[in-house]
């Protein structure tokens, strides 16, 4: 059971990574850093947009909205450390 509550870490850890990614890259196009016209950049968005939309969109559905204010991501990156805190505590009832 340990392995399995490792690679469940695992995979919390890689949507933490992906949605961190998100999140910067989302700010460096909004400053123009980043230009959605150059074909690199435009494919790693379209696809880190369409892997968490499903994700945000569910979370959206619940929350108010904030004029142009996002708290998707956030709420999904607290969701995803409340899950790492359960796992975590609970892990000695795998053992």
């Amino acid at each position: 059971m340990t392995s399995l509550l490792q690679i469940i870490l695992m995979i919390l850890d890689v949507v933490w990574f992906i949605i961190i990614a998100h999140i910067i890259m989302s700010w460096l196009i909004n400053f123009n850093v980043l230009n959605l016209r150059q074909p690199l950049v435009a494919q790693i968005w379209d696809g880190l947009s369409r892997l968490l939309e499903p994700i945000y969109g569910r979370i959206r559905a619940f929350l108010p909205q904030m004029g142009g204010l996002d708290l998707a991501p956030l709420i999904v990156l607290l969701g995803i450390y409340a899950l790492r805190i359960v796992l975590m505590n609970n892990a000695a009832l795998f053992y």
